[in-house]
């Protein structure tokens, strides 16, 4: 009987799973809640308003027709039995596996304040990003519109909370939009006017960098006009605005990118999980006691970097699946010996704006310019199919050459400028 693989999650991890199985003697049956991948990397572009949705994600079904081994499904998954090797949807349904791969990702965390998301949405999802697009539109939109001054000022401040990459990013591309691409559109407003806050509970933002590009990006913001505080926790955040230490901001558009926390899939297989909720996995990347089930990517942590727990980053997810791949392969040849993982970090690259990025390769690292260059054409390469190369790569030259972004379009729901924004 041929060698059954359910994957849970067609992130990096489990298509890099998917894809290391190809001419393998296995079925392998996909679940995800939605139907397309997702190129996270470049997720908060299509929230500030640089790209189009279709630009950053695939229809799983697309991606893999090709292989006739290969069964995609919508659906959510509820549980594991472990016993009886099966998993459980949301309508009833049951997919029955001899490896199990559980690549499920993350959400955003709130440190225990749940309460605060309706206004203060995270960035990890197409919905997500639509959303925050919506939300700082029509921000200016009713500024456009609103006469009190006081209101006026609230409208036009954009506060993000968290200054690690996808703070940083989400901040500076913000101001971008507000001072250099939208100015002259409005009659009633100059959004070079608008304030973009960065908030960090820390002494530095892009903590996991080296102190002197974390220096670095701190300039950069702020000759972008961005204010940054540090060492200031938030602690309320609610629709007029938020709290920070103890002073007050009235603000209508919040952002958080202060957290996350791993889905549920550590307590589907009885694993213990970190205060995350990521699944502590054995040396090779299994449930314990359960070496037919594997849990990678975001959804688990592993001391597999030198003695440091491997980063949340698309290229360890990818890294994870190539070694179950590999380790399922040698399965199916009879070799059942456990293979460590063993993470080969590339560096850690995040853009501020146009023209300013910062990667650090290790002993090598780059800043300004050329960090920017380096940092588009690695993430262009990384896209799926040439068509989204050449459309992200021609969006990036037109926003550079002319300001423009096509992209500005307020989708979903209510689209009018007096809307309550929640």
């Amino acid at each position: 009987m041929t060698h059954q693989v359910v994957i849970v999650g067609a992130g990096f991890g489990g298509l890099a799973v998917a894809q290391g199985l190809a001419g393998a003697a296995v079925n392998i049956t996909i679940i995800d809640q939605r139907n397309h991948h997702l190129f996270q990397p470049l997720l908060y572009q299509v929230g500030t308003a640089v790209l189009a949705t279709s630009e950053i994600a695939w229809p799983i079904r697309h991606l893999v027709r090709k292989r006739k081994e290969i069964t995609t499904l919508l659906g959510e998954v509820t549980g594991v039995d472990t016993q009886n090797r099966t998993v459980l949807l949301e309508d009833g349904g049951m997919a029955g596996y001899d490896s199990l791969v559980l690549a499920t990702g993350a959400r955003h965390a709130y440190f225990g304040h749940d309460e605060w998301e309706p206004y203060a949405p995270g960035l990890k999802t197409l919905e997500d990003a639509t959303a925050i697009r919506r939300r700082i539109l029509l921000s200016f939109e009713r500024a456009e519109r609103e006469t009190d001054p006081v209101a006026r000022a609230a409208l036009l401040t954009f506060v993000i909370v968290g200054g690690g990459p996808t703070g940083v990013e989400l901040a500076g591309a913000i101001a971008e939009l507000a001072h250099q691409n939208l100015p002259g559109e409005y009659r009633h407003i100059d959004t070079r006017k608008a304030r973009v806050v960065l908030i960090e509970a820390g002494a530095r933002v892009l903590p996991s960098f080296t102190e002197d590009l974390s220096a670095y990006a701190h300039a950069s913001l702020e000759r972008q006009g961005v204010e940054i505080q540090l060492g200031q926790a938030v602690r309320e955040c609610s629709a007029d605005g938020v709290i920070y230490g103890d002073r007050p901001l009235a603000a209508k558009v919040i952002l958080w990118a202060a957290g996350v926390r791993a889905s549920s899939a550590a307590a589907w297989v009885g694993l213990p999980a970190d205060a995350a909720g990521r699944a502590k996995v054995e040396p090779d990347l299994t449930a314990a006691g359960h070496p037919e089930i594997f849990v990678i990517g975001d959804t688990a942590t592993i001391n597999a970097w030198h003695g440091k727990p491997v980063p949340g980053i698309a290229p360890a997810a990818k890294q994870q699946g190539i070694h179950v791949a590999r380790t399922i392969r040698m399965r199916l040849g009879g070799d059942a010996a456990p293979q460590n993982f063993r993470y080969k970090h590339a560096g850690n690259l995040a853009t501020i704006g146009k023209r300013a990025a910062v990667i650090d390769f290790g002993r090598v690292k780059v800043r300004g310019w050329l960090a920017w260059w380096i940092w588009g054409l690695a993430h262009i390469y990384f896209l799926i199919g040439l068509r989204n190369r050449l459309a992200v790569a021609l969006s990036w030259l037109w926003i550079y050459a002319t300001g423009s972004r096509s992209a500005c379009l307020i989708t979903q729901g209510e689209q009018r400028p007096a809307e309550r924004l929640r």
